[in-house]
């Protein structure tokens, strides 16, 4: 607990375990979170940046204040303002610059729970018409995180930023989703090669095509929202390593109770407090969730970069919308920018999920210290993954045209289309069929007339029946 003195002048004094510190008079974060300040200039990324995790801490300490009134630990005066600062906290954005604590830091958050703990203590006393920083009636640690330690708190908090974070990823999954089946349906008709290994393979249409990205998404997508539920486990009341020292055995039912009805979502308390102390299990599957979504919307922007190669010189199949002058050397040269800004996307995120498993795998004994590390690339990973699908989306896949004649011209001259009379002649010699055809540069239709009827073999080559599944006639 830090004491405070009158103001000198833009500054007011606090002291704690270790000593004094100037605090700026009208900052409502206290000495602990001036200490961090001082001890974490690691990423400059500031806790401001992440305003779903502010809330989500008003949410956690409004729940908490609430529990605590219910079972006689608080006075309503108390309660009252702690609440009041909460929901200031959920409406005034312009307040969450004073969480400015480094998102990394050591003491497993303890710094971020604290820097919450003071600003509401602080919004609290101004509400009650005291000064900043007296904490005389309302003290961050014995009111604010009563019947909490960091290691309920932090954790609780930084599951409800990924929960609301989530959504925003969904919207733009599936509006991506959405606009890969609208070009599927449109490039319905347009008949192209398929390749495996980058070579000729048969032939398929440019929407089947399409609508395949849309439907590899898809299944990540309910994957998303089937597995959010994991995250609605609450640890609150069980403290410092699970034992719930220090904390009233009503608050942990009453908090989490208090914290389901503030943010109307179904959260639980866990079966074993102590495993839940140590367990970043749920910040791990949806780390690996997303990083499979990565993986694939990757997959998918090599293909548009592939697909529209060129525009002499490659595929050309597909056009990309010109977003900007491609070259300061090469004229007229367009490029894939937004796929490519999308794969480093993806690239980052797959990365980070990899220091998000390292820092889970890190935990000891009864606490993981790491779960900063753990959250701030979660939480970035949500955010950058939103801006990115939806840069794809509005940049990218809606202004996609095809180049029908050229989809054509590559059906026209592949060897490919000899897959289609292996039910006609067998694969034998529809293998010489293909050898001479790539020899000799002749039709394959006109040397396959060698093996069966050329009627046969005309309709065995058309190239609309080559896209799905047909009849095979025994020979």
């Amino acid at each position: 607990m830090s004491t405070s003195t009158a103001p000198r002048g833009p500054h007011r004094l606090e002291s704690d375990i270790i000593g004094s510190m100037l605090i700026p008079r009208d900052a409502l974060y206290g000495i602990a979170t001036a200490r961090a300040m001082e001890n974490y200039d690691i990423t400059g990324v500031k806790l401001s940046a992440y305003p779903d995790f502010i809330r989500a801490f008003a949410f956690v300490k409004k729940a908490c204040a609430r529990a605590n009134f219910e079972i006689g630990l608080l006075p309503r005066n108390v309660h009252d303002a702690i609440a009041s600062s909460c929901d200031e906290l959920l409406k005034d954005d312009a307040l969450h610059e004073h969480f400015t604590v480094d998102v990394i830091q050591g003491g497993a958050g303890t710094s971020t729970n604290m820097n919450a703990n003071e600003v509401i203590a602080n919004l609290a006393q101004r509400r009650m018409g005291l000064p900043l920083g007296d904490y005389s009636a309302v003290c961050p640690n014995d009111h604010v995180n009563l019947c909490q330690s960091t290691n309920d708190a932090y954790p609780s908090a930084a599951k409800l930023a990924v929960v609301f974070r989530h959504t925003s990823v969904v919207h733009a999954l599936r509006e991506l989703i959405t606009s890969l089946r609208a070009k599927g349906d449109q490039f319905g008709g347009v008949i192209k090669m398929g390749r495996t290994q980058l070579q000729d393979a048969v032939p398929m249409t440019l929407g089947q095509e399409f609508h395949s990205f849309a439907s590899t998404l898809e299944a990540d997508l309910a994957f998303m929202q089937r597995n959010v539920d994991q995250l609605y486990e609450m640890n609150l009341g069980g403290t410092a390593i699970g034992t719930s020292i220090c904390a009233d055995a009503r608050f942990s039912h009453e908090a989490v109770k208090a914290l389901s009805e503030l943010t109307r979502l179904p959260l639980q308390s866990p079966k074993d407090f102590i495993e839940a102390s140590s367990s970043t299990s749920s910040f791990l599957l949806f780390s690996n969730i997303l990083r499979r979504v990565a993986v694939k919307v990757s997959k998918i922007c090599n293909d548009l970069r592939l697909l529209s190669s060129g525009p002499r010189c490659g595929f050309n199949e597909i056009n990309l919308p010109a977003v900007a002058p491609g070259s300061s050397i090469m004229p007229g040269k367009i490029n894939p920018v937004i796929p490519e800004v999308t794969n480093q996307v993806c690239f980052q995120i797959m990365g980070a999920d990899q220091t998000i498993a390292t820092a889970s795998e890190a935990a000891q004994l009864q606490l993981n210290v790491f779960e900063p590390v753990i959250v701030y690339n979660l939480l970035n990973n949500l955010k950058i993954m939103t801006n990115a699908l939806n840069t794809l989306r509005t940049k990218c896949v809606d202004g996609i045209t095809a180049n029908e004649d050229a989809c054509k011209k590559s059906v026209d001259n592949s060897i490919g289309i000899v897959t289609a009379l292996l039910p006609l002649i067998g694969y034998k010699k529809a293998s010489a069929v293909a050898k001479e055809a790539l020899e000799t540069g002749a039709p394959v239709a006109t040397i396959a007339a060698k093996y069966a009827p050329a009627e046969k073999v005309k309709e065995y080559l058309k190239v609309e029946a080559m896209t799905c599944a047909g009849t095979i006639e025994a020979r």
